[in-house]
Order: structure tokens, then C-alpha cells, then sequence
């Protein structure tokens, strides 16, 4: 099969980018596979291109670049395709239209995969004739406002299928849209076998990794670390990451007198060297789409504490065997686990083992076989049919005052493709 992936931006930094880049290369092994990236920012992506797969963008950013698209009058228009609701609505615009738009028309995939869920409205406005589309979750459901879920709600009715990365986004899908005909699936993010020796359990290191954002919650891992260091002084925390909560927490560090104990370590890539070097992860979000870097450190053999978070963590972690769940916000719980493990030698290398073991379920290959199979069943089901809903026009009713007016599904070709240049 000839399958096609449509991602915001391939040169940056993110899960969303680090799952389509694992899955991309996995997939590739026994199908002809292309990431589209919209966006280009800097030469080389940041992640290091998928082996195997071809990589091309839409709109050139790179100052400097005789290609560069940051000047071009549309791309200073805003977007009429890509929805408002989405996070990323300001970085569209009519160029991005335009240029999603004519690449749609003229790609020949058998299947056509969006990232995101301003992409996927894409896929069903502006997708070619006998393709599959599928729209990806990478978040959650309840992740997005009002204004995008009525949208999804209406849009993805003309999509193929849906996956999500977690069984319980899954049940929202199902349970809270109504869209007929359109398979919804869940399929975890896929995640390599490290390519460093799994940790020996020796190391006096809890480590910790992702975005420094309210959401990660790390200042309940400083306040819980606290505890620790009151009981075990020997132990010591490194968090990896960058974000907007770096200097809240620097203060948090040095207010709590933990400045030798607690360190912000600034974005790390690849994080695999970082997770053998400790005997305990942590993960203390209020909310964790999926929770990669919980896999990520399962793999390298490190047990994690985790908040039991949705959506994540749950349908990870098996507590108590390869890991240790607690209620989120709850410091002493966090604590507690943490104590609990570091001080019992035995008990954190028996989880370790089984965390490595139990991980290997995120295989790329395994999961790439579970793709592989879903597009080859929408490709069997729809001979001789669109799938999905039949086009036709769906008045977001309940939601027109909230969008500003009523939306249809179908929109005229000529409103939303010009003739553009793909790059």
C-alpha cells in the first residue's frame, strides 16, 4: 500500500512527530510510505528522518531559503480550511489551504493519514476521490474546547476511521459523536527497543521528562521529592524538559532548600541514555494523553510512578507489577511510591524486568501490524462505496451560534483549492 501521513510540522520537537516518525519507519518495512510535513522551519528534522520514508513539506519557513513561503501575501490571509478551533489555527492560513489543498488533489495514496485534528478536517474537505482517510487522535477528546469538538463531530463523518491512542478516548469517540459508518479504533503510540543496556536498578536517580507545563504537575514532584530526600538524602531527581514553568520551579527548588537534590536538565534527545542512568521515572501529570515517556522508560527497564491520570497511564501501567499508580495531585502519595521502591532493592529490579518485558507490547513492528491490517480493511470494505457518511451537507446545529453561523461539509472546490505550488 501506498500510504501517506499529513503532519504539522516534521522539523520540530514533539510526541506527535516522535509517534508518526516510529510508526512512519515501522510501516515502511512493507509499504511505500511519505510524511508530508506543512511546515519547514530548519534543515534537518530535529527527530532525525524516518529510515525508509520520504519526507517533503508544503510551506518553506526557512529564512534564507530561495523557496522561502513567509512573505507570500496568503500566507498572511487567515485560513478558511483548517478550523479555528484547533491550537495551531494562526499558523494557517489561505496558503496553507491552498497548498494542502492541490497536494490532496494530486496524491495518488491508497491511504491518506492526518495528524491532527485541523488536518483531518482537511482530509474531508479537500481529499481526493478513492482514497482512505483516516484521522488520528493524538490527544484526547477532552482535550479540545467546544468550538473543535462540533466540528469533529460533523467533519469526521466523512472520514474511514479514527484512532485513538487509548481505549478510553476510544469509548468518548463512541459514545459522545455520532459517526456512523466511521471505524473507531484504538492503537497505542509505538516506541523502539532502546539501543543502550537496560538500567542495573543501581543508580540513586528518579528521572523525570517532558514539556515544564502546568500540566506535568512537577511541582508536585519537587514538593514529594521533598519527602524523599528527608528519608533517603543519597537519592536525587533530574527533570528533562523545557517550557514555560522552568523558572516557577527553579524558585520551588531553591525555596524548598533542594537545590542539591533537584535538577532541571533542559530538553534532552535521545532520552534513552538519561532513563538507564536513573532506577525510578516519574510521571505526575494532571492529564496525559497517552503518557510515551512512561513507555520510553519502561523499555529501558526503569519501573515508573505514575498519577492514574487519564488517559494514559492506566492502560499502561499494570500497579504493583511493573509499576506503581497513585490518585493525581496527592504529594504524599507520590512520596510514598517513590519511598516505597527506593527502598526495597529487590522489589524496583523485579519491576524493572517486568516493565522491560511488559513494554515490548509498543513494538513498532506490532503496532504497525495493527495499522497495517485496519487500512487493509477499510480498503476491502470500501470497494464500491465512499465509506464513511455519503457527502452531503450537515448543519452544525446546536453549535452555529457558538461557530458564528452554520458550516457545511461540502464546500465548492474552488473556494478552498487554488492552484498552488508544492514544495
Amino acid at each position: 500500500m501506498h500510504l501517506s501521513f499529513l503532519l504539522h510540522n516534521a522539523y520540530g520537537i514533539g510526541g506527535t512527530i516522535r509517534g508518526t516518525f516510529n510508526l512512519a519507519e515501522a510501516l515502511a518495512v512493507h509499504h511505500d510510505v511519505e510524511i508530508v510535513s506543512v511546515f519547514r522551519h530548519r534543515e534537518e528534522p530535529v527527530l532525525g528522518a524516518p529510515a525508509g520514508v520520504r519526507l517533503s513539506h508544503l510551506v518553506d519557513l526557512r529564512r534564507g531559503s530561495p523557496d522561502y513561503d513567509g512573505d507570500d501575501p496568503e500566507h498572511q490571509r487567515p485560513a478558511r480550511v483548517f478550523p479555528r478551533g484547533d491550537g495551531c489555527y494562526r499558523q494557517y492560513s489561505r496558503l496553507t489551504d491552498a497548498r494542502i489543498g492541490a497536494r490532496l488533489a494530486a496524491l495518488e495514496a491508497d491511504v491518506v493519514i492526518g495528524t491532527r485534528p485541523g488536518l483531518n478536517v482537511h482530509l474531508v474537505r479537500q481529499g481526493g476521490h478513492g482514497q482512505i482517510r483516516v484521522g488520528q487522535e493524538h490527544l484526547a477528546l477532552d482535550n479540545h474546547g467546544r468550538r473543535l469538538r462540533c466540528e469533529i463531530g460533523h467533519r469526521y463523518r466523512l472520514l474511514h476511521a479514527v484512532t485513538t491512542v487509548t481505549e478510553a478516548d476510544a469509548r468518548a469517540y463512541r459514545t459522545r459523536l455520532w459517526l456512523p459508518g466511521v471505524r473507531i479504533v484504538a492503537v497505542p503510540n509505538c516506541v523502539p527497543a532502546p539501543a543502550v543496556a537496560p538500567a542495573d536498578s543501581t543508580g540513586k536517580w528518579v528521572v523525570a521528562a517532558g514539556r515544564l507545563t502546568r500540566v506535568k504537575r512537577y511541582d508536585l514532584l519537587v514538593r514529594a521529592f521533598s519527602q524523599v530526600v528527608a528519608v533517603r538524602p543519597d537519592w536525587r531527581l533530574r527533570i528533562h524538559g523545557g517550557g514555560d514553568e522552568k523558572a516557577a520551579l527553579r524558585r520551588l527548588i531553591e525555596e524548598s532548600g533542594l537545590y542539591n537534590h533537584v535538577f532541571l536538565m533542559g530538553p534532552t534527545d535521545p532520552l534513552e541514555a538519561e532513563w538507564v542512568k536513573g532506577s525510578l521515572a516519574a510521571v505526575t501529570s494532571s492529564h496525559e494523553a497517552f503518557g510515551m515517556t512512561i513507555v520510553e522508560a519502561m523499555r529501558c527497564g526503569v519501573p515508573v510512578v505514575a498519577t492514574d491520570c487519564p488517559h494514559g497511564p492506566g492502560e499502561i501501567i499494570e500497579h504493583g507489577v511493573d509499576g506503581r499508580l497513585v490518585p493525581v495531585g496527592d504529594v504524599d502519595a507520590i512520596a510514598g511510591a517513590l519511598l516505597g521502591l527506593i527502598q526495597d532493592d529487590g522489589l524496583r529490579r523485579r519491576m524493572g524486568e517486568a516493565a522491560r518485558v511488559a513494554s515490548a507490547r509498543f513494538d513498532p513492528a506490532r503496532i504497525a501490524e495493527r495499522h497495517a491490517a485496519l487500512y487493509a480493511e477499510l480498503a476491502r470494505s470500501s470497494r464500491g462505496s465512499s465509506g464513511g457518511a455519503k457527502p452531503r451537507d450537515v448543519l452544525c446545529r446546536g453549535g452555529s451560534a457558538l461557530l458564528g453561523g452554520a458550516f457545511t461539509v461540502r464546500d465548492k472546490a474552488a473556494d478552498v483549492i487554488r492552484k498552488g505550488r508544492t514544495v
